[in-house]
């Protein structure tokens, strides 16, 4: 699976702690994440993550492109919605694609976690036939 990963700077360090704790499970998928927070989570876990650019470079489009073709299976986008960002369009269509393609979308540490045991417990494989 396809797993792509977004945190905002607020939440780059519970990204960092959510991907420890969960690296077994992460370790057996392609992971894809916007630059900075692909380089902070790889640092802690020795993961190995596809990078895009920084999100506010281009890394959300990229992401986006992704999403849009379907080649995303999931998208843990841990954001701060109380810190409004400077390219908050591009971080608004993660979202906005995440729901138009059906495709799972945590936003926050409780759905991330949920949906990382689904991942766990073979619940995603529908995504493989939705493909």
């Amino acid at each position: 699976m396809n797993i792509g990963l977004i945190a905002h700077d607020s939440k780059k360090k519970l990204m960092q702690n959510f991907c420890i704790a969960y690296r077994s499970i992460l370790s057996k998928n392609e992971l894809y994440a916007t630059g900075t927070t692909g380089r902070l989570v790889e640092e802690v876990t020795n993961l190995t993550i596809h990078k895009y650019l920084a999100g506010h470079l281009g890394g959300d489009q990229q992401m986006g492109a992704q999403i849009e073709h379907n080649q995303m299976d999931l998208v843990i986008f841990l954001r701060d919605p109380l810190s409004p960002k400077t390219h908050e369009p591009d971080v608004n269509i993660i979202v906005k694609l995440c729901d138009m393609h059906n495709i799972p979308l945590a936003t926050n540490l409780a759905s991330a976690e949920l949906l990382i045991k689904s991942l766990d417990r073979g619940d995603m494989e529908w995504r493989e036939m939705y493909k």
